[in-house]
């Protein structure tokens, strides 16, 4: 008995370090200046689609 209470202390300070790791990296990339995309990337010609459905 004594080792599963361990264990799962154990499991559940590794649950605990992971969210905040998590919410720290989400938090981190959150933060960063967006820039919008070049102007020239946006009017790319449309994709020819060809339908095998005739």
């Amino acid at each position: 008995m004594e080792r599963s209470k361990i264990i799962a202390i154990l499991t559940g300070a590794i649950s605990v370090l992971l969210a905040i790791a998590y919410l720290i990296v989400v938090q981190i990339l959150d933060y960063r200046d967006m820039k919008p995309a070049p102007i020239s990337q946006l009017n790319q010609p449309p994709a020819i689609v060809a339908s095998a459905w005739n």
